[in-house]
């Protein structure tokens, strides 16, 4: 059977559609483990199945038999060494376009706010934790803290995470341009390779990374340095035009109360 003027087979299209497919799922799924710890396990395991193989060929019937053991439990090996990456890809196919990366713009002046609070407190030495959700809700670590719903200022943002403050230890969460609340708490992360020097802010960031797709920008109490987790990755020693690079590039963030937060900006601005 042949497919329109083309004189194609449908058996060919069909493999055609195959290839295509699994090239769409393969680029995707590299791109959930890129710059990802993920990305060093999948090439060891690479590297023990062209052990195997070799093995295999040239008569290693004992190492052989080793691996192939292993492998009998492929699946559940899998599951469990990237569960957490496993989870990220799936809400990202739920959350996102199965091609492309969403493009909403955000405003600037948040941008702004948040680099210039995270770069003041930096400056004095204060730890903060700021949570951006993106498209995962956070709705049950909202629950913990104290509800704000605030415009995003670099004052309110430094208020909170003074040494003072009460709600200093906790993290704040913030949705569409606005501080939804303080003083929430996170999961920590039980990741073996986070760095030993890391302490409970750092671990609370990976932590909710790794059970959302939130961006999480950390300043270190005892260092002053600013670190930015998102998708498993981390980007340290930031200052504020580098982290402002950063919101910008993922401005797809900021989702939902667009024109409301655009609104208040405007009478803000013309007061």
């Amino acid at each position: 059977m042949e497919f329109g003027a083309w004189g194609i087979s449908t058996n060919t299209l069909i493999h055609v559609v195959d290839v295509l497919l699994v090239s769409v799922l393969m680029y995707r799924a590299l791109l959930v483990i890129r710059g990802t710890r993920a990305l060093p396990m999948l090439v060891g395991l690479l590297a023990v199945a062209i052990v195997y193989f070799i093995a295999k060929k040239i008569g290693l019937v004992t190492l052989a038999w080793l691996i192939d053991s292993v492998f009998n439990s492929f699946i559940l090996l899998v599951v469990v060494i990237f569960q957490d990456d496993i989870r990220r890809a799936l809400t990202k196919m739920g959350s996102q376009p199965f091609l492309f990366k969403q493009s909403k713009s955000v405003s600037d002046r948040v941008q702004e706010e948040i680099a210039l609070a995270a770069h003041r407190m930096s400056k004095a030495k204060l730890g903060s934790l700021i949570v951006i959700q993106r498209e995962v809700g956070l709705d049950e670590f909202l629950a913990e803290g104290v509800l704000l719903d605030a415009r995003v200022s670099r004052k309110i943002l430094y208020s909170i995470f003074t040494k003072d403050s009460p709600l200093h230890d906790g993290a704040v969460i913030i949705e569409g341009g606005r501080i939804k609340a303080a003083g929430c708490v996170l999961p920590l992360s039980f990741n073996p390779d986070i760095d030993p020097q890391f302490g409970t802010r750092h671990r609370a960031a990976l932590g909710i990374t790794e059970r959302s797709d939130a961006m999480v920008i950390v300043n270190s109490e005892e260092t002053g340095a600013i670190s930015l987790f998102m998708d498993g990755a981390i980007h340290r020693n930031l200052d504020s035009s580098s982290l402002r690079e950063i919101l910008e590039k993922n401005s797809f963030a900021f989702r939902g109360r667009r024109s409301s937060s655009r609104h208040l900006e405007e009478e803000h601005d013309g007061q």
